[in-house]
């Protein structure tokens, strides 16, 4: 060290701590050569703190408390209370990140006796931090609340705004949301006043956290790209940022995304040599994205890798949370041994002696796995475990246990316990959906939806008729998208009530330290949120809506529905008819998904000049089979309402040579169709006509529709903002928007139109009260969904079916934008004359034409629904 640091530090041995934080090897390095000098106590104090500080920072806890107490001792040493306060409070914070929380909290009173002054308020801010730590609400709310006034009467720029936020962190804790933000603002405030850039930054970081318990997730990304770009400015690498984006990733059901966050986090600090304590937490995140993303085998490697570090960091709850993800993995991949047995028998017994909510998890792993081992009775144990959980806790740890159920009652060969158990939990997730505010609920809903209703499909084929088959079927997709749109209910007592569950909830990924505080306050929570919800306007009214099929044959009428039910990869037909459910056998699943990607490649290929009339027909013929097998005999002349499973939802179905000349609806699901068909007439005849930028074609299709529209609202060149649109859109009984569309196969909330000033996406339909009741969206990929969930579809139709829409014209794949003009301006020729949407669209396909261009754009659009 040079001599102008030495001198520094004589003068202000304090100067080392402030380092710690902004350049921990510096900092490190420079306390043991001030150490390896035979310091006097004070300075040896400061150093060893130092070093704890730095130590606890990287990840080593244990050597981390033997420099604090090395400190401790220095500071009793030399005589100075102060010191030895400010060497208790971080001792004791060590000492709750170990697990040692009884201790942790007397060293923390033992700070707080020797404090005075404004250091007092420094220590109360550290103790109150540490208890929102361990989940003691009430108590840390009253530290920070003296730690508050205190630093603010003695104007300390630096530890108020601190003390600010992480009291904003428990209000949010006790629903105190609005209390939560402006404590947050003014934390910014002060920093930004005070100059303090890098936790100014890390301030717009803590309000995407914010917004993310709220459910806002575009404003948590905002926030979170906001805090990036300051830390960037500032030449500093936030890498826990990544943590934060990928909490807010997975919950926007982005998890490929999240695992991209994680693995580029994870290079950075591999080149830099950054925190250990961070470089496992954001293994273990990859970890659990990638299980997500379906990607066991990129799981299992960051989850071990996970594992390594936190048993060499001695930190044990994360460890035992890193092991279950790492059977998990292996089970996913379908390993079934006793090894892995032994392993899912081990993860019981660690995160049950860690009180995790996990542990039920890890029962039906080991379960499953022993029941596949012919392990009867080790299977029933543990299963029994799981299935103790259907009837208390969260509605997902319910759906868990209800699904243990299922898996027992399948072993047993008993058929009514199997669909009682899977209708049961589906129930359970279908509350958690209805009151679900936010994505970041909604993410989790069908965690082990798909599997309930695999078993119960799968049972209902061998064991019941069509119609059963169909009610089941039906009842496994698109639930989410029943009517009203869920919100943020005007009650301001929920919103924060729903707010403090995200909160607590979030909380018990930490370590367990706290948990049954925890788990108490989330059970108190959901049993106010459920009662509120019931007197709530729009909330959950007799459970989730089931389908009438005596109905559903009254509206069909001369017409038919079809519906494509996926059982175990293979592929069946109900036809409904006359009163009658059929059903027939069809192809693969995978095979129609491989020949469904042959027709989009074929129908892009000829849309730009490069392809053939006959290799498109052909390749319908081809993907007729696969998806209707025998039942093609059997659909008549009729127009067709067909229902497909998700993962076929973008079928571009004129180009199927037996569907080509007669009408077509898609719907979601056949409770969706039957809902729209009984919708109120439109309240309005209002015509809305946008084009967005840079399609000139779109410029003069929305103008020759102008003049066949009197009194219509036109927008573009400059007016199709955003707003303007939204706020034209809400409630028009016809809307018509030519603009660049681009789908989000990864991200389908962030699906969107290209408007004059930015990209009009799904959250911002989400805010309409009245969605347009008919809509045309002549753009590029408009109709494609993203399945999710059981059977779910999300993308910018499914933001519009809950709030009114009833008929979606839509293309599936790129189109030409010329032609396109054309087939609009026949669409809307019978549009005008009365016809529903999917007639409409029948009649506007050129009937004997020999141009392949036109006839592969013309093809390439659809009709959604009723209209």
């Amino acid at each position: 060290m040079d001599s102008r640091a030495s001198a520094e530090l004589v003068v202000d041995p304090l100067g080392l701590l402030p380092l710690t934080l902004s350049q921990p090897q510096q900092a490190l390095r420079l306390a043991r050569q001030v150490l390896a000098g035979q310091p006097a106590a004070l300075e040896s104090s400061v150093a060893h703190h130092a070093v704890g500080i730095v130590l606890r920072d990287f990840g080593d806890l244990r050597e981390s408390i033997r420099e604090l107490r090395l400190a401790l001792r220095f500071a009793m040493v030399a005589g100075s209370a102060a010191r030895e306060a400010d060497v208790r409070a971080t001792l004791g914070i060590a000492l709750v990140f170990s697990g040692r929380a009884a201790q942790g909290r007397r060293t923390l009173d033992e700070a707080v006796a020797l404090s005075r002054g404004g250091a007092r308020g420094r220590i109360l801010m550290r103790r109150g931090s540490s208890l929102l730590t361990l989940g003691e609400y009430p108590e840390a709310l009253r530290d920070l609340d003296r730690a508050v006034r205190i630093l603010h009467e003695t104007q300390d720029q630096l530890w108020e705004p601190r003390a600010l936020t992480a009291r904003a962190f428990v209000q949010l804790g006790l629903g105190l949301v609005d209390r939560a933000r402006a404590d947050l603002d003014a934390a910014e405030r002060l920093l930004a006043e005070g100059g303090q850039l890098l936790e100014s930054a890390r301030a717009r970081e803590n309000a995407g956290v914010l917004a993310l318990r709220e459910g806002d997730l575009p404003a948590a990304l905002v926030c979170l790209d906001t805090a990036e770009e300051r830390f960037v400015e500032l030449g500093v690498v936030n890498v826990a940022l990544s943590l934060d984006r990928c909490d807010v990733l997975r919950a926007a059901g982005m998890p490929a995304d999240a695992l991209d966050v994680a693995d580029s986090a994870l290079r950075h600090l591999d080149e830099t040599g950054g925190s250990a304590v961070l470089h496992a937490e954001i293994l273990l995140a990859a970890a659990l994205a990638a299980l997500d993303a379906g990607d066991p085998a990129a799981a299992r490697e960051r989850a071990t890798a996970a594992a390594q570090r936190f048993r060499s960091q001695g930190r044990r709850w994360y460890l035992d949370h890193a092991r279950l993800a790492s059977v998990r993995a292996r089970f996913a991949q379908g390993e079934i041994s006793a090894d892995l047995l032994r392993a899912a028998r081990r993860c019981v017994a660690d995160l049950e002696a860690v009180s995790s909510t996990d542990a039920g998890v890890a029962h039906l792993v080991a379960g499953r796995v022993a029941l596949a081992l012919g392990r009867d009775e080790v299977a029933r144990g543990h299963l029994a475990v799981t299935a103790a959980g259907r009837r208390r806790g969260a509605p997902a740890e319910r759906a868990t246990g209800w699904l243990a159920v299922a898996v027992l009652a399948e072993a047993d060969g008993d058929a009514r316990g199997i669909l009682h158990a899977c209708r049961r939990g589906l129930d359970a997730l279908e509350e958690l959906r209805e009151s679900a505010l936010s994505s970041e609920l909604r993410a989790h809903v069908t965690v082990h939806g798909g599997e309930l209703a695999a078993l119960a499909l799968r049972q209902v084929l061998h064991g019941g008729g069509p119609r059963k088959l169909l009610t089941w079927s039906d009842r496994t997709r698109a639930g989410a998208l029943t009517p009203p749109l869920v919100r943020p209910p005007a009650d301001p007592a929920m919103r924060g009530e729903l707010a403090a569950l995200r909160e607590i909830t979030s909380r018990l990924t930490d370590p367990g330290a706290g948990a049954a505080t925890l788990r108490r306050e989330r059970t108190r929570l959901e049993d106010a949120i459920r009662a509120r919800a019931m007197r709530t306007s729009g909330a959950r009214r007799g459970g989730p809506e089931r389908l009438d099929i005596g109905a559903l044959c009254t509206e069909l009428g001369s017409a038919r529905l079809v519906q494509l039910v996926d059982v175990d990869g293979d592929l069946h037909v109900l036809v409904v008819a006359d009163g009658r459910v059929r059903r027939f056998q069809a192809g693969k699943t995978a095979a129609a998904r491989r020949e469904l990607e042959l027709i989009r490649f074929g129908l892009r290929k000829v849309a730009r000049g490069r392809g053939t009339f006959k290799e498109l027909d052909a390749a319908g013929s081809a993907l007729t089979s696969v998806l209707l097998g025998t039942a093609a005999e059997h659909l008549g002349g009729s127009d067709l309402v067909i229902v497909p499973p998700g993962v076929l939802h973008a079928v571009p179905w004129a180009v199927l040579p037996i569907l080509r000349d007669r009408a077509v609806s898609v719907a979601p699901s056949a409770t969706a169709w039957l809902r729209a068909r009984r919708a109120p007439a439109a309240l309005t005849d209002r015509v809305l006509l946008v084009h967005g930028p840079d399609l000139p074609a779109a410029g003069q299709e929305v103008s020759a529709l102008a003049a066949t529209y009197p009194g219509a609202d036109v927008l573009g060149a400059g007016s199709a903002t955003v707003d303007r649109v939204l706020a034209a859109l809400d409630g028009a009984g016809l809307a018509h928007i030519a603009a660049h569309g681009r789908f989000r196969a990864d991200s389908p909330l962030f699906s969107a139109l290209r408007l004059d000033d930015g990209l009009l996406t799904v959250h911002d339909l989400e805010q309409l009260q009245q969605a347009p009741r008919r809509l045309v969206l002549p753009c590029c990929d408009s109709g494609l969904l993203a399945p999710t969930g059981t059977d779910e579809l999300l993308g910018l139709i499914s933001s519009l079916l809950p709030l009114g829409t009833v008929g979606v014209i839509a293309a599936v794949v790129p189109i030409d934008d010329t032609v396109t003009a054309t087939l609009m301006t026949r669409l809307h020729e019978h549009l005008r004359a009365g016809t529903t949407m999917a007639e409409a669209l029948r009649r506007a396909r050129p009937v004997d034409s020999t141009d392949s261009v036109e006839l592969a754009t013309c093809w390439s659009f659809v009709s959604l629904g009723d209209g």
